[in-house]
């Protein structure tokens, strides 16, 4: 009996109960309902390297950024579309190549996918793309009316000319409009003229991913490829000493056993055979002199390292004077833990090395970066090496550096075949590359009338610069250690700053909104102590204290009416607020939650009101806001990594607990755009506010405050 893949059982099931399945090309995305099975079309005409205009009037339109959720595939296309003048819905999106962009002198620009930048570091380059495009169209319809090219108008992709009533459709222009050079580039269009930008769409990417045919890394399937199963060195830095594989190379399937600095591989026949031949070596690390640490010794270091030297990250007015005249002090100290990335798919990479030639499969944040890394490992020329990038099935930071293709791509080398390399579940949450480790402390001093006249901030955060071994911090200041702290938006004369790096052996990198994670949530807890101590309002206090900043303050006001600030809720609920700008974006929270006499938190409803400025696709916003207070909750609730002896003790989803659908909150989201020249990112500023928001509303609730994540290792009872 022949296998039957998940595509064809679906396509097959739904086609049996009498419905309609709809197959889409997964490399190439069409909009609407072209089956599987249609031949792709052939003739398409490129007029740049990331348009293709094909014969049946399809317009394909190429991302150099990652699609891992975000919404890209849809957002970057529309941007070009709306230039172009082009139904959307005759619009297909497919992979920008790696490869080429060495080869063509950096024709797509920098790749790389993260700081949620993809729309707003790149939306006036694509803008120019579809206007080029669409500027040379014209041109070519002019020159065949013999017209003058601004006596012609573009609408749905057809150039017309109103005079002679002569019309020409992109399909029919392209060829003409490939040789077509400009004098000078037009000019794109302002906000104001927007068309398709702003409004709903539908994500290009969500069909193949419901139907099953959109390929994600761990689905390659290549001819003559074998499979591999691996383990590291439980203690980060520890290396191999020993392997006796004996038993484990009479298994069935097996093919080899590969060993490598600090980690060994089984080579099989099929995955679960290499799994099983790897549970059967006996293995033996040089754990190092790391496996003598802990969490709980790595939190009384990172708590002692505050009353350490540190670096002045920020001065303003004079602290301790102000401190020393203040009404009132209050001080608190916060912590945060390592945080795994626990995406959906697991690190995963098919590589096939060759002579002179080099492939690659799989989900990257960074094609370049990858393409670099196998040209590194190989001495194969850059030229030479072809990144297929897949679907990431969650990205979060964690496949901005892929350890996972360094490891294929060396086990390829020493067998000589292509090799799929997949990562249990267990070695991707116990060999990540974690969300900083923090404690930070705050003290502050208020006047008479309750207001804040004095603020110390300090941070000892480990350095995700040292830890990736990308240099030292000349400084001692790094960005993402104190992003949320320098910029605080609050008008305090008084402001003081500081930065202490402290790494430990546990290797730490960026994580779903990075040092605003952990920083927001101390600020915005804090800043609920200050409004505590002063009698105030929690959103009355902020608004007093953000007095000028129109933007924050108009973030504020959606956000209490939409909230229903101030209005009653049952015993034993909370309502907490935090506002934070991340990616140059502000997102206000509220949150209402419940806690048991038993001390079980229940939360009820997230209210977010978003400015980002500008929206490219409103749907996506909703989307990633709802995404990000569910990963942020994830980290407020449960998420934490612990390590014991040097090594990570979670293994998995039953010990690093997520938000289930049965625990998710009603999730509102409202947009607040100030417009103007701003463009925020929208992947990662939904995930800050959550977890602040939820400890004041716990707060709110009981009267217990939060300092300390997650909260579930807080012992909470009763209500207020």
């Amino acid at each position: 009996m022949n296998a039957i893949s998940r595509r064809t059982a679906l396509i097959a099931t739904l086609t049996a109960a009498g419905g309609m399945a709809i197959g889409l090309r997964a490399e190439a995305l069409p909009m609407g309902p072209v089956t599987y099975d249609q031949p792709h079309p052939e003739g398409g005409q490129e007029l740049s390297a990331w348009i293709v205009i094909e014969p049946d009037e399809t317009i394909l339109i190429r991302v150099a950024k990652q699609e891992m959720g975000q919404g890209v595939f849809t957002a970057l296309p529309m941007i070009v579309a709306e230039e172009l003048e082009v139904d959307f819905t005759r619009v297909r999106v497919e992979y920008a190549e790696a490869n080429r962009n060495i080869r063509e002198n950096n024709v797509y620009g920098a790749m790389g996918t993260g700081g949620s930048g993809s729309v707003r570091r790149n939306y006036q380059t694509l803008q120019q793309v579809g206007a080029s495009a669409r500027a040379r169209l014209i041109a070519a319809a002019a020159a065949r009316f013999q017209v003058d090219p601004a006596t012609c108008t573009v609408s749905n992709g057809v150039v017309r000319h109103a005079a002679s009533g002569r019309t020409a459709s992109y399909g029919s222009l392209a060829a003409e409009a490939a040789t077509i050079h400009l004098a000078a580039e037009p000019r794109i269009k302002s906000p104001d003229a927007f068309r398709l930008i702003g409004t709903a769409q539908k994500r290009l990417d969500v069909a193949v991913k419901v139907d099953g045919l959109a390929k994600f890394g761990i689905d390659t399937i290549v001819p003559g490829m074998v499979h591999a199963a691996i383990m590291a060195c439980p203690v980060f830095g520890g290396t191999l000493a020993s392997v006796d594989d004996s038993q484990a190379r009479g298994m069935r399937g097996v093919q080899a056993v590969v060993k490598l600095d600090r980690a060994v591989a089984v080579v099989a026949d099929n995955f679960w055979r290499a799994k099983q031949a790897l549970a059967a070596l006996d293995i033996t690390w040089h754990e190092g002199p790391a496996a003598a640490t802990s969490s709980e010794i790595f939190r009384a270091d990172y708590r002692a390292a505050l009353d350490g030297p540190a670096v002045r990250a920020k001065t303003e007015g004079d602290v301790s004077a102000a401190m020393a005249k203040a009404a009132t002090r209050i001080d608190a100290v916060y912590e945060a833990p390592h945080l795994a990335h626990a995406a959906m798919e697991p690190l995963n990479c098919t590589a096939h090395v060759q002579k002179d030639r080099v492939d690659i499969w799989m989900g990257t944040q960074f094609p370049e970066q990858a393409l670099a890394a196998a040209a590194e490992i190989t001495g194969v020329a850059k030229a030479n090496i072809h990144i297929h990038n897949c679907f990431l099935g969650g990205g979060f930071g964690r496949r901005a550096v892929n350890d996972e293709l360094r490891q294929a791509v060396a086990i390829s080398k020493i067998i000589g075949k292509p090799v799929k390399l997949v990562w249990s579940r267990e070695e991707d949450m116990r060999q990540d590359r974690y969300r900083p480790q923090a404690a930070i402390r705050f003290k502050a001093g208020l006047d008479r009338a309750g207001m804040p006249v004095a603020w110390d901030m300090r941070t000892a955060v480990g350095s995700i610069t040292r830890s990736l071994g990308w240099g030292k911090v000349p400084d001692g200041i790094e960005p993402s250690a104190v992003e949320g702290l320098v910029n605080s938006p609050y008008a305090v004369k008084n402001l003081a700053v500081d930065c202490i790096l402290k790494n430990t052996h546990v290797p730490v990198m960026f994580w779903r909104s990075v040092g605003s994670s952990q920083n927001a949530f101390a600020l915005e807890s804090f800043v609920d102590e200050m409004a505590a101590a002063s009698g105030a309002d929690p959103l009355a206090f902020r608004r007093k204290l953000l007095a000028g900043k129109e933007d924050f303050l108009h973030v504020l006001k959606v956000l209490e009416e939409k909230s229903n600030w101030g209005a009653p809720l049952p015993a034993g609920w909370g309502r907490g607020i935090a506002i934070h700008e991340s990616f140059g974006t502000i997102v206000g929270e509220v949150v209402e939650a419940s806690v048991s006499a038993q001390g079980d938190v229940k939360v009820h409803r997230v209210v977010a009101a978003v400015d980002c400025g500008h929206v490219i696709n409103p749907l996506t916003v909703a989307e990633q806001i709802e995404s990000g207070v569910i990963y942020g909750l994830t980290a407020a609730l449960s998420g934490e990594i612990t390590i014991k002896d040097g090594a990570v003790e979670q293994g998995n989803f039953d010990a690093y607990q997520v938000v289930r659908m049965i625990d998710t909150p009603k999730i509102e989201v409202h947009l607040a755009l100030s417009g103007g020249s701003k463009w925020g990112g929208i992947g990662e500023p939904g995930t800050p506010p959550i977890a602040p928001a939820l400890a004041n509303a716990i707060f709110n609730a009981t009267g217990q405050r939060i300092r300390s994540l997650p909260i579930r290792n807080s012992r909470l009872a009763g209500r207020a």
